[in-house]
C-alpha cells in the first residue's frame, strides 16, 4: 500500500478545563476537614483528571494568619487544603481578585508559599508588582500557552515596587495590558487572559466590558477568561477569539439566589491547538453542600436553557452532544 504524500501530519492538541471562582474557605474548608481533599469536585473529579491542564480563579486564601482586612466577607481555608487542587489536577491558579488580600499582606505571602510548595502556578498577584503583573508561560505537548491575570475590584490592593498586592486593572486601560500581552503574544502559540471583573449577579457584560473584551481579541488574546459575577453569562465568537464574559461560580458555600442561581455553572473545555481554538464543550455543573457535580434533570436543563440563550444574543450557537453542549470555533 502506497500512502500519499499528501497527508497531513496530526497537529499537537491539548485539552484545556476552564472554571469560575473556586471558594475553599469557611464552610468548605469544615466540610473538607470532615471528609477528605477530592470531596469538593464531587463526580466532576474523572473529567478534572482527563484534562492536560486546568485553571481556575482561587478566591481563597491558604493561611494561618487571623489578620483580617475591613470587609463583608474574608476567605481562608487551611494551607493543607491546598492538596484538593492537587488531588483535582489543577495546576495553574489566578490570585488576581477581591479575596487575595483578606488576610492582609501575610495571607497573600503564605498563600504563594503554600501554593509554590505545591508546584502549583499562579498568576495576578505577588510580592511587588513585577511579580504580580508577570505572565505565565505554560508548556505542554509541543504547545506553548501564554496566561495573563488582572482585576478591577480592590484598586487600593494594586501592588507596588516594594508592597505586594494584585495586578490591578481599570476596564478601559489598554495601554496597561499593551505592555504585557504584546510582548508575551510573540512568545506564545495561544493567550489567555483572566479577568475577575463586574459585579456580582448580573447576568450580561455591560456595553464598555463587551468592547474592552473585543480590544483584548484584537491585541493578540484568543481567550478571555472571565469570571467575578458568581453567575455564568453568555459566550461570544469574536474575530478569531473566544469570550467567557463570566464562567461563574465552581465551588463554594455561597448563599444561593433563587431566581439568578449562582449554584448552576459549566465546566469549560477547549480543545486546541497551535492555530487556536478548535473546539468549546460544556459541562453542566451544581453546587450543593460545598461539592460541585455534573448537573442532572430539570438542574440540566434549565442551565444548558440559559446559557444557550444567552450566548444566542452573541451569535453563538451551541448544540447537545450526550451530557454536555458544545459549538465548534
Amino acid at each position: 500500500m502506497v500512502l500519499s504524500k499528501n497527508i497531513q501530519k496530526a497537529q499537537p492538541q491539548l485539552l484545556i478545563g476552564l472554571a469560575g471562582d473556586s471558594m475553599l474557605g469557611r464552610l468548605v474548608n469544615k466540610k473538607i476537614s470532615a471528609t477528605d481533599y477530592r470531596y469538593p469536585w464531587g463526580n466532576l473529579l474523572p473529567l478534572l483528571k482527563k484534562t492536560d491542564l486546568n485553571i481556575i480563579n482561587l478566591e481563597t486564601t491558604f493561611t494561618t494568619s487571623n489578620n483580617s482586612v475591613p470587609k463583608t466577607f474574608n476567605f481562608k481555608a487551611d494551607p493543607d487544603k491546598v492538596q484538593c487542587l492537587t488531588r483535582a489536577h489543577i495546576q495553574y491558579v489566578t490570585l488576581a481578585n477581591n479575596h487575595i488580600l483578606d488576610f492582609s499582606n501575610e495571607g497573600l505571602m503564605e498563600t504563594l508559599k503554600v501554593l509554590n510548595k505545591a508546584k502549583i502556578k499562579h498568576v495576578g498577584a505577588g510580592k511587588n508588582d513585577i511579580e504580580a503583573q508577570k505572565p505565565l508561560i505554560i508548556r505542554k505537548n509541543g504547545i506553548k500557552i501564554g496566561l495573563l491575570g488582572y482585576t478591577d475590584n480592590e484598586p487600593d490592593w494594586e501592588a507596588q515596587t516594594s508592597q505586594p498586592g494584585i495586578n490591578y486593572l481599570k476596564v478601559g486601560d489598554i495601554e496597561k495590558v499593551k505592555k504585557s500581552l504584546i510582548p508575551l503574544r510573540e512568545k506564545v502559540d495561544l493567550l489567555i487572559v483572566s479577568l475577575h471583573w463586574g459585579p456580582n449577579m448580573k447576568k450580561r457584560p455591560s456595553p464598555e466590558f463587551v468592547e474592552f473584551a473585543h480590544q483584548l481579541i484584537e491585541l493578540g488574546a484568543d481567550i478571555i477568561h472571565g469570571h467575578s459575577a458568581h453567575i455564568f453569562q453568555g459566550i461570544e465568537l469574536y474575530q478569531n477569539g473566544l469570550i467567557f464574559y463570566d464562567t461563574g461560580d465552581f465551588i463554594d458555600d455561597y448563599a444561593v439566589s433563587a431566581y439568578l442561581r449562582n449554584d448552576r455553572s459549566f465546566f469549560f473545555l477547549c480543545s486546541i491547538e497551535k492555530s487556536g481554538v478548535k473546539k468549546v464543550q460544556l459541562v453542566p455543573v451544581f453546587i450543593r453542600n460545598m461539592q460541585v457535580n455534573k448537573a442532572k434533570g430539570e438542574e440540566y436543563k434549565e442551565t444548558v436553557r440559559r446559557m444557550k440563550k444567552l450566548s444566542a444574543e452573541f451569535g453563538t450557537h451551541m448544540g447537545e452532544k450526550g451530557d454536555l453542549i458544545q459549538f465548534f470555533a
